[in-house]
């Protein structure tokens, strides 16, 4: 890893760590930002969009004893989705035949980005009213496997998903 990337990757941490650091005054909805305050955020995890699933966690199983997790097939029995995990950290895989099945519009999000966010989040109303304003790349949904979502685009242009498990989140 670069100087410049674990710079970048110590500010983005530091920014979640440290209360009030990414706030800012230009923000639409003074609101949010009280409510956002005392909602926790309680686990982050990448989804890396990939051409195929399979051998990045084989990567992960083999080489870190990390555990396959998550593991959804498609059409013809081959993942489309799957996750690893180990000590706490989490990485999900996501084919790009999947994403774009499930939005066909999705083609451009996948261009230049080689991420997307997922934070599962104690509060999805309240992150709601905070990404109040921003670009909506999908709108609160009910998931199959019991969370409920939505994404938008940040500044930067990268897709942050909020996901809340359980009840709560039902809108």
């Amino acid at each position: 890893m670069t100087m410049a990337k674990r710079m970048l990757l110590v500010l983005a941490l530091a920014a979640v760590a440290v209360p009030g650091l990414a706030q800012s005054s230009a923000n639409p909805n003074p609101r949010s930002q009280t409510k956002m305050s005392t909602a926790r955020l309680t686990h982050l995890t990448p989804v890396l969009v990939v051409d195929q699933v399979e051998p990045c966690i084989r990567w992960w199983v083999e080489r870190f004893g990390f555990k396959a997790e998550n593991q959804v097939p498609g059409p013809g029995g081959k993942l489309v989705f799957a996750s690893v995990s180990k000590d706490g950290v989490e990485i999900m895989y996501q084919t790009r035949a999947s994403v774009l099945q499930e939005d066909p519009n999705a083609g451009p999000d996948l261009s230049g980005h080689s991420i997307i966010l997922f934070l599962t989040v104690d509060d999805l109303d309240a992150v709601e009213e905070a990404v109040a304003g921003s670009p909506v790349v999908r709108p609160r949904h009910q998931t199959p496997y019991g969370s409920t979502e939505i994404y938008v685009r940040e500044p930067g242009g990268h897709t942050v998903g909020f996901a809340q498990f359980g009840q709560k989140g039902t809108k």
